[in-house]
């Protein structure tokens, strides 16, 4: 039985006692995270913001490098962590920079995920590796100029036509779009 939580935890940010209830690899995964983002995000952001420059290729291939693109993902070269392990990479990206864990979390949740779940062997033959490795990157559109984040309230469609798909609408706020 784990001990209970007691008042007065001497380490304020870790105020649930979480640390005790982590695996060996959950922690070196986060302390790998923490690192880089000590090192390569920390440092820059402010004069990213500032510039409205922000090394987003680099810092999407640097990350794929690392494992941390789809790294929740089994085979087709994502890391195959447990939700744990992504959950604390994504917090710590996140004590960072919000859009640099936004990029993350878009590229592995909302466009490699589908892929991976859905998508026939021939399409994650042909996208998840490159996109684990930061050479290819994925999007999200939801916001509508009418609508905003509401799904409900969405104009945008899609029909077949012959073999293709027609998309009608537009979005706006594409996560990932300018990269």
């Amino acid at each position: 039985m784990s001990e209970p939580i007691r008042p007065g935890n001497p380490d304020p940010i870790d105020f649930l006692e979480i640390e005790r209830l982590l695996g060996e690899e959950e922690r070196l995964i986060r302390d790998t995270v923490r690192q880089y983002v000590r090192d390569r995000i920390l440092p820059d952001v402010a004069g990213w913001w500032e510039t409205g420059d922000v090394p987003a290729r680099e810092l999407v291939k640097e990350m794929g490098a690392i494992g941390l693109l789809g790294m929740h993902l089994e085979g087709y070269g994502c890391a195959g962590t447990n939700s744990v392990s992504y959950g604390l990479a994504c917090l710590e990206l996140e004590a960072g920079d919000g859009g640099v864990r936004s990029m993350v979390s878009v590229q592995g949740s909302l466009a490699m995920y589908p892929i991976w779940q859905y998508g026939s062997e021939e399409q994650k033959q042909e996208w998840l590796p490159p996109m684990a490795a930061g050479e290819a990157i994925g999007c999200f559109g939801l916001t509508e100029p009418d609508s905003g984040s509401d799904p409900g309230s969405m104009r945008c469609n899609a029909r077949r036509h012959g073999g293709d798909w027609v998309l009608n609408g537009s979005k706006m706020w594409i996560t990932n779009g300018s990269v």
